[in-house]
């Protein structure tokens, strides 16, 4: 007789969402997705900094049941992102199974049940625990001297205070030149603020072009369902045959890439000194490449300042730099980054025999494939180490890993094992046929990423994406070790 598992789910942001869909359309009941926070979203609900936008084209970020021939904009804006979260999490009924403002604070695996503590200080008992906790979601600040003296408004990107004021005449001073500030920095100097951006590394930038979407091609495209099929596709077919391969190591699409930023420099900062502030010393894609057009245009106005120098600390009245200038600001932003490998962390977590996840990761994060990880019996880490893949939408990884997932719960259901975990060689195994990927890729071309972990290996999936479908399209189950409640280990077929 089929079993009916209960399942949880932490997170209630894209990943979470899908799979609530998922295990319901699967026909399993006993769902919960526990949610911190009192709304849907996920990184999107949490970063509403101004000029917040997708740079993955949006006819391709949305889950492949659920097409919306609606986008606004070729590169989706936030709010509208969230919107349609919202929307397909009503349209799915969804909700039902979303615990609000109660977060996973302790899980702890014992007799083929994983037992929860939630920040309510309830206790719950499940058969099978998913964390769809998303890559970049703690903020990570900056270890500067003075950082608690400053006497104006100082926040995070991740946590933008809209009540503070960074219009027409405020100082306002950006640490960092990443993918978020290189939207954020238009913004505020279009309004009219006076933005100080002090920049560690300059980044390559490839200018592919926003563009609004009129109600006319909406509707075209809503008449129409072949056309925006079309436009879906060919973003896919974009993303995977150019951007992809161009950062996992390809020739040709590799020189293109370089050529696209390097032109795209040339041509658009018309000061050579300023062109060569901006000028990384390190191979196109060993950072992520930023997807943007206006940053270039920014920073060459009156009201911006390129800040090279580096940073002393931080005073009660702005940033003092190393060249000895104090830079008087009113406001100070922190484009700072996460931290990639917390993953579900700082979740007090442990596996079979007490093993705690930082013992488990102490010296490197790794899961297989991406997903499972020894001693943590009937856990699966959505998004996992060495899931991004060069650019491309994080939403169809996910779905792809969701059937992986299902593929394994449809087992147990039909009895076939209670518990289920990668073997160990199996691990070590992927993971240096992974490292084996990485030594042609763009990643290892001379620069400091989020991408790498402590090892200074990137965290990134170095090969095409349709060779990952490929692996991820059928469980090896010869990888995995199960058992039954007895605890006697069963070869898997």
């Amino acid at each position: 007789m089929k079993r009916n598992p209960s399942v949880c789910v932490i997170g209630a942001g894209m990943t979470g969402i899908l799979l609530a869909i998922k295990l319901r359309d699967a026909g399993i009941s006993d769902i919960t997705v526990f949610e911190k926070k009192d709304e849907i979203g996920g990184t999107w609900r949490e970063n509403t900094y101004p000029g917040v936008a997708c740079d993955v084209p949006s006819h391709m970020y949305t889950y492949s049941f659920e097409p919306n021939p609606d986008w606004s904009n070729f590169f989706a804006r936030g709010p509208e992102i969230k919107e349609y979260f919202e929307r397909v999490t009503d349209k799915y009924d969804v909700r039902k199974y979303i615990r609000f403002n109660e977060g996973v604070t302790e899980a702890r695996y014992s007799g083929a049940k994983w037992s929860l503590t939630t920040s309510k200080n309830l206790h719950y008992t499940f058969d099978f625990l998913i964390a769809a906790t998303g890559i970049l979601h703690h903020p990570s600040f900056p270890d500067i001297p003075g950082l608690d003296t400053f006497d104006g408004e100082i926040f995070h990107t991740a946590e933008w205070d809209h009540s503070v004021n960074t219009g027409s005449g405020v100082k306002v001073g950006i640490i960092g030149t990443g993918s978020t500030a290189a939207q954020a920095i238009p913004e505020l100097v279009n309004n009219g603020a006076d933005v100080s951006v002090f920049q560690r590394t300059p980044q390559w930038l490839l200018p592919l072009s926003d563009f609004s979407i009129g109600d006319k091609t909406k509707r075209f495209l809503n008449r129409y369902s072949f056309a925006h099929k079309f436009m879906r596709r060919f973003a896919i077919w974009f993303m995977e045959h150019m951007f992809t391969k161009a950062v996992t190591g390809h020739p040709i699409q590799k020189k293109l890439l370089e050529w696209a930023c390097r032109i795209n420099l040339r041509l658009s900062i018309k000061n050579r000194v300023l062109r060569q502030k901006l000028k990384p010393n390190y191979q196109v894609g060993c950072k992520r490449v930023i997807v943007n057009t206006t940053f270039y245009p920014a920073i060459q106005k009156e009201n911006a300042h390129l800040i090279t120098s580096g940073i002393e600390r931080i005073t009660e009245d702005g940033v003092l730099t190393k060249d000895g200038t104090l830079h008087k600001l009113d406001v100070i932003v922190l484009s700072t980054g996460f931290k990639p490998l917390n993953f579900m962390r700082p979740m007090n977590m442990t596996g079979r025999n007490g093993l705690h996840i930082d013992t488990a990761w102490q010296h490197s994060v790794k899961a297989y494939p991406s997903m499972l990880l020894p001693n943590f019996p009937n856990f699966f880490l959505m998004l996992g180490p060495n899931t991004p893949i060069g650019n491309f939408s994080v939403i169809a990884m996910s779905e792809v890993q969701a059937d992986y997932v299902m593929q394994l719960i449809e087992k147990w259901r039909n009895n076939e094992f209670d518990e289920i975990e990668p073997r160990q060689e199996a691990v070590q195994r992927f993971n240096n046929y992974v490292k084996e990927g990485l030594k042609g890729t763009a990643w290892v071309g001379g620069c400091q990423s989020w991408y790498l972990d402590p090892d200074g290996d990137p965290i990134l999936w170095p090969y095409t994406w349709g060779e990952w479908v490929k692996q991820m399209a059928k469980p090896n189950m010869a990888d995995l070790q199960t058992r039954s409640v007895t605890n006697q280990s069963k070869n898997a077929a």
